[in-house]
């Protein structure tokens, strides 16, 4: 259990259980979140990094305790504003889950699409972002015709389109070779500089020992300050 206890936290969890029948896959979670705050979950595969991120944006409800994002109680929110919460949120996910049948332009103008924007300021959105990432040539190639850093660049793209408050990154490195997990760590880092609070789960510690954001550790589904890592 850890905590920052800062009232003007943008994410605050208190005593936050997570079960799945018998077994316990987040036990006793308390932790803020500040504004602007970059943090690490570190820890093993099946250790609960996962679990806990899907918590926050409401992917799965908490067994036990109260979640608290940008002011709003997860437990009290009426299905029909859960899209409302999510709008906060830019998830980038291991497995990309771009839609293979969508060019990359319009896996990226999805997001902008749902939230019923025009289309003149999609079109400059997604052209934008994805010079950010720096796959604005790949346009109209589709997701199997790319490798897996460029894939994962798009996903980061699709992200931060809608301008979110917060970004949650599970394992957004772990099936990148280095350079192109390096390029990824980087486009975190400036959409943080950018005002973003950026939540990463990570197994990978060496992506941890060249950043400067708090790391907690996750074991067992317990959260703890890690040691030296």
């Amino acid at each position: 259990m850890t905590s920052m206890t800062d009232k003007s936290a943008l994410i605050r969890m208190f005593h936050v259980h997570k079960r799945y029948g018998a077994k316990q896959a987040l036990v006793d979670a308390t932790v803020d979140v500040a504004k602007n705050e970059f943090l690490f979950i570190s820890g093993p595969s099946g250790a609960g990094k996962s679990t806990l991120l899907k918590l926050l944006y409401l992917a799965e409800p908490a067994s036990e305790g109260q979640i608290l994002v940008d002011g709003m109680n997860l437990s009290r929110i009426p299905r029909h504003r859960i899209p409302l919460l999510r709008r906060k949120f830019g998830i980038i996910f291991q497995d990309y889950k771009l839609i293979s049948t969508r060019t990359v332009y319009e896996n990226v103008a999805l997001v902008l699409e749902a939230r019923g924007k025009k289309r003149s300021l999609i079109e400059k959105k997604v052209k934008s972002m994805l010079r950010v990432v720096g796959m604005e040539d790949r346009l109209t190639a589709y997701p199997p015709s790319l490798s897996g850093g460029e894939q994962q660049r798009v996903a980061v793209a699709r992200a931060v389109a809608g301008d979110p408050k917060i970004i949650l990154a599970d394992e957004p490195t772990g099936s990148l070779d280095d350079e192109s997990a390096a390029i990824i760590f980087q486009l975190l880092n400036r959409f943080h500089s950018h005002g973003a609070t950026v939540v990463v789960a990570t197994h990978d510690k060496s992506l941890i020992k060249n950043a400067s954001g708090r790391v907690l550790q996750i074991r067992q589904g317990r959260l703890e300050m890690p040691p030296d890592i």
